[in-house]
This record gives C-alpha cells, structure tokens and sequence, in this order.
C-alpha cells in the first residue's frame, strides 16, 4: 500500500474527486431505493401482516377475487389443510359519525321540515353524503384478520387513518351507514397506497350485502397446511376450485399496484448500480493509466504483480469505503428527515445491503484497470520512453 498511500497524499485533489462523485452515486441510489421501500410499505404492510403457509385467491389479483361458500369449504375439508381464515378486503369511504346530531338534534327538531332533511342511513346515501362533505377518508377494510376486533360494530384504524378523520378511541365512524366504534392500532398498516381499516367479518360481510354482493364469501383465504402436505395435491386442489395458491413472498404480486410499480423501480435502481460500476472502473482506469510509469519502476526494482494489484485494488477499496459510506450516512440522516412527509424506509436493505453492493461493484470496475499492472514493462522505465 506504499505506492496507494503515496498517491492519494500526493493527488488529493482526484482523491476528492472519486470519492466525491462515489458519494453522490451511493447518495442517488440510497434515496430511491429508501423510497421504493417506502412506496413498497404502503403497498404491502397490511397483506404482509396475515398469517398462513398459503394464501388463497380467485383470480389474479385480490381486488378481483371473490371467493363462494363452496370454494371455501372445499378447502376447508381437505385433508392436507389444518386450518383457514376467511378475510375480507373492501376499499370504501370511512366517514365520522355526526356524533350528538343525528339523535339530539333530530328529537328537538320533530316537525315535517326538519324531518325531511335528515339523510337516510342506507349505504347509497351515506356515500353520496361523503363525497359531498369531503370529511370521509378512502380506506382499505379488512375482515377476519388477527388484527380485527373481537366484536361485532368495532374498527381497528390505522394511526395515520385516525389522525385523518380526527377520532381516537372511543369515538365513532360509519361505513355504509354501519356505526362502528374506533379503536387505534399501535403501527400503519396500508393496502395499495390506502391505510388499512380493521372489521370483523361479519361486518364486513353486511357491508359487502349492503353493495349487493350476497354471494361473496371471502375475499382470500390464510391457508395452514400439514406437514405432510404434498405440493402437488394443494396444486390440485387449487385447480379443482377455480383459485390459486400461493405463498406469503409470492401473494404479494396479487397487489395490482405494488406489481406495476416496483418493477419499474427496481429496474431504474439495477441501471444505477451498473452507471455505478462503469464510472467507478471508468475513474479507476484512468488513474491508474497515469500511474504506468511508477508501477514500470518498482516493478523494474524488483516488485512482484500480486503485491502491485493488491496496492490497487486496496487503493480502490479505500475510495469506495470513504465515498459509500458518507452517502449512506446522508442518506440515512436525509431518510430520517424526511420519513413523516413522504414514504421513505431506513434499514438494512435501503442502506446496509446497497452499500456492499456499491463496493462489490465498484471494486468489480476497479478490477478492469488491473491490466495497466499486470502489463506494466520494466524496461519502461529504463527506455527512452520516460
């Protein structure tokens, strides 16, 4: 490390340089990959929250599925399956209830005028209201989870989701001019970029008749299997039904949104890690071209090549270190400032796991300057040529 120590101390000027445009790499890599797990959350959280060795769905995704009674029961009986949880996804509108208005006001008021201006509480009505005071909240209702509520007429909301209709514990919501009571959860939880509303399942079952879809049993299924449960016969099974089966990593492609949306992010993050590896090895060949001359002189005093691409290689290597790791330490500061105000995700996998990559790849470009060593002529530095 001799000649590396000596060249960096001697051209810190390209020493700041390289790390400087490493940095910022790792710092435009770091935001988009803290925002595609950001994004991914929002998608995701609240199917990731079910339990179940398989999830069951009829159709592609589960805004298409609508599972009968009698798909139900045919895995219910199956002797591969140990248990099933029925759950229920409905997106609709979560409006505050008037709370004192709808039964103090409406007994002081008893004459034929008043009478007519109070709404009706079927479902059609209570939507059209919503929209027209603007005061719902769209949202993601799941039903039959873990994280439903033990009774009928409770909803468990999302923090964020509260805060947006202003209600907290004990105060009152409607859902198709179902009253429900709130209770807040601990965390968010979002379904396709909505938060996420807990009901049990016979609410969510008479808000799914109030929309006329009395055949409806369940929107998915949380399969548990044996274990002696054979692939090919849940395979088959599935087949038999008309439904498809699938485990936890893969039911999360049935999220129309999350499918669309994180293929084209990751794509743009893969092009960035290989602009990444181009430029650090574009960098590092020039550099390295330039030191020709005091490689051909210490190889001409006797140096041997592996000690010379060791010397480089660690030169790289400590380029990469200090440019990732102070885009990383950015990004995580930058990250944590932002998180309130747009999805972003600091972990590992936004941080940690794109910061080896960055130097796996960046020493991999690295390493196609080596030829200016390996090649390096002693007599070089003998000839007339210096």
């Amino acid at each position: 490390m001799f000649l590396a120590w000596r060249d960096m101390l001697f051209a810190r000027g390209r020493f700041a340089l390289i790390t400087a445009v490493v940095l910022l790499m790792t710092l435009l890599i770091g935001l988009l990959s803290g925002l595609t797990g950001g994004l991914a959350q929002q998608n995701i959280s609240a199917v990731q929250a079910l339990e179940g060795d398989r999830t069951v769905i009829a159709g592609e995704t589960f805004d298409e599925s609508e599972l009968s009674q009698s798909q139900v029961d045919a895995w219910e009986d199956a002797e591969a399956v140990t248990g099933v949880r029925e759950v229920g996804i409905l997106r609709f509108q979560i409006d505050p209830a008037d709370g004192d208005s709808s039964g103090d006001a409406a007994d002081a008021d008893a004459d034929d005028e008043s009478a007519d201006e109070v709404p009706t509480n079927d479902g059609d009505a209570s939507e059209e209201d919503a929209e027209a005071s603007g005061s719902g909240l769209s949202a993601s209702l799941f039903g039959g989870t873990e994280d439903s509520p033990s009774r009928d007429g409770r909803v468990r909301l999302s923090p964020s989701a509260a805060d947006d209709l202003a209600v907290t514990d004990g105060d009152h919501v409607t859902v198709l001019g179902i009253d429900l009571t709130v209770e807040v959860l601990d965390e968010d939880r979002w379904y396709s970029h909505t938060p996420v509303a807990y009901v049990t399942m016979d609410d969510w079952r008479e808000m799914e008749l109030r929309l006329g879809r009395e055949d409806v049993a369940a929107t998915a299924l949380m399969v548990d299997l044996a274990d002696s449960a054979d692939a090919e016969a849940i395979d088959g099974l599935a087949d038999e039904t008309s439904t498809t089966a699938s485990g936890s990593l893969s039911s999360l492609m049935a999220i129309g949104s999350f499918r669309s949306e994180i293929g084209s992010l990751l794509m743009m993050v893969g092009m960035l890690f290989g602009i990444s590896a181009l430029v650090v090895g574009a960098f590092f060949t020039v550099w390295t071209m330039q030191r020709t001359g005091d490689i051909a002189v210490l190889k001409a005093l006797g140096a041997s090549t592996p000690a010379l691409l060791r010397d480089a290689l660690g030169q790289s290597l400590m380029v990469l270190i200090a440019g990732v790791g102070g885009g990383i330490a950015l990004t995580t500061a930058l990250g944590l400032g932002v998180s309130g105000v747009v999805p972003f995700v600091v972990t590992w996998y936004t941080t940690l796991l794109p910061a080896a990559l960055l130097i796996v790849l960046g020493l991999a470009g690295a390493g196609f300057a080596l030829r200016s060593v390996t090649r390096a002529d002693p007599l070089t530095a003998l000839g007339s040529a210096r």
